[in-house]
C-alpha cells in the first residue's frame, strides 16, 4: 500500500501490478495523453469541461461527469476549462465485473456497452453517495488490517452499483422521448440482430440485409444515433466477447476465433490486435486468468 498526498495504492503482492487505486487530479495533465490501460478506470469530472475521445467516437463532458473505461479501451481527454476530480482504478484481479454481474450489474452498462457513451451525468443524491464511497475508501486504504481487501471491495461495489443505476435511468429518460419515431424501432432491431448473430455475420451489409433497410440508409441512422458506423458496432461487439472469454476461460485463442467465426486464428489475432492494440495473448497475461487454478481460487 502506498499513499502520497491525495493517492492512494494498493499493488498486488504476488505479481506486483496495480490492484486499486484512488486518487485526485487538480488537470489534465493525467488523461491528456491515449491510455490503454490493463484495469478498469472510472472518472469523476467535478469541475471543467472539455472532450472525450474514446473508441471510434467523440464526445462532450461538462462538470460531474462520470466516465469509465473497460481495460485496454482507448481514451484521451482534452480540456475546455481546467477540470478537478478523482479517480478510481482497479484490475480485473481485484474486483472482476464479469464474475460478479448478477450482484452489480455493471457490464454493459458502464462498462462494454457500445451502444451508448461511456459516461454518466451525476446529480446531486448520487455524488453525496460517491463523496462518502471516496472518504470511506480513504480512511480504509492506509489501515492494512484484517478484511481489508473484503472492505474495499465491498464499496467499490456500492460505487458500481449506483453509477448504473443513474446511467440506467438516464438511458430511460433519453428514450422516452423518440417513442413515436421510427428510427428507434429499428435501431432496436439492429441491437437485437447484432446480439443475435455478431458470431456468424460480420458486415455492415448482412445487417442491413436482416432488417430489410438499404446499407445507406442503416448506416446513416447508425451513425446519427450511436456517432458510429455499423463496422464499428459489430467489431466492438465481437471484441468484448473476445475478451469475455480470454478473461473468464483458459480455451486456445484458436478454439475462441472459431466460436465467433473466424476459422482462421492468425487472421482473428489481427483483427483482435488492431481493436484492442494487443494480441490475444497479451491481454490475457495482462488481464485475464491463464490457467484454471486460478479460476478455481478467485
Amino acid at each position: 500500500m502506498t499513499d502520497q498526498s491525495n493517492t492512494f495504492t494498493l499493488v498486488d503482492p504476488i505479481k506486483g501490478n496495480l490492484a486499486f487505486k484512488l486518487f485526485s487530479f487538480e488537470n489534465n495533465s493525467y488523461f491528456d495523453h491515449l491510455q490503454r490501460n490493463n484495469y478498469f478506470s472510472i472518472i469523476w469530472i467535478k469541475e471543467g469541461s472539455g472532450k472525450l475521445k474514446s473508441d471510434f467516437s467523440s464526445y462532450s463532458f461538462d462538470t460531474d461527469t462520470l466516465l469509465a473505461f473497460a481495460p485496454y479501451q482507448p481514451f484521451m481527454l482534452s480540456t475546455d476549462k481546467p477540470i478537478k476530480g478523482v479517480s478510481i482504478q482497479f484490475h480485473p484481479d481485484f474486483f472482476c465485473i464479469h464474475k460478479h454481474h448478477k450482484e452489480v450489474s455493471c457490464s454493459g452498462v458502464l462498462f462494454d456497452n457500445i451502444y451508448h457513451p461511456p459516461y454518466v451525468k451525476v446529480d446531486t443524491t448520487s455524488a453525496a453517495t460517491f463523496n462518502l464511497i471516496i472518504n470511506q475508501v480513504k480512511a480504509e486504504i492506509p489501515n492494512d488490517g484484517l478484511a481489508q481487501y473484503e472492505i474495499l471491495v465491498s464499496y467499490l461495489k456500492i460505487f458500481l452499483i449506483t453509477a448504473s443505476r443513474l446511467k440506467t435511468e438516464q438511458q430511460v429518460m433519453a428514450k422516452m422521448p423518440d417513442d413515436a419515431n421510427k428510427e428507434p424501432f429499428i435501431l432496436q432491431n439492429l441491437k437485437e440482430a447484432i446480439e443475435e448473430h455478431y458470431k456468424t455475420r460480420h458486415s455492415a451489409s448482412d445487417y442491413a440485409d436482416l432488417l430489410n433497410i438499404s446499407a445507406k440508409a442503416l448506416a446513416r441512422i447508425t451513425k446519427t444515433h450511436f456517432n458510429k458506423t455499423i463496422s464499428n458496432l459489430i467489431a466492438e461487439r465481437i471484441i468484448i466477447e473476445a475478451k469475455r472469454e480470454l478473461y473468464l476461460t483458459n480455451k486456445p485463442v484458436k478454439e475462441i476465433a472459431w466460436e465467433l467465426g473466424y476459422e482462421d486464428e492468425y487472421y482473428f489475432s489481427r483483427f483482435f490486435k488492431t481493436n484492442a492494440d494487443v494480441s490475444p495473448q497479451l491481454y490475457r497475461d495482462t488481464v485475464g486468468f491463464n490457467r484454471m487454478a486460478d479460476l478455481a481460487i478467485n
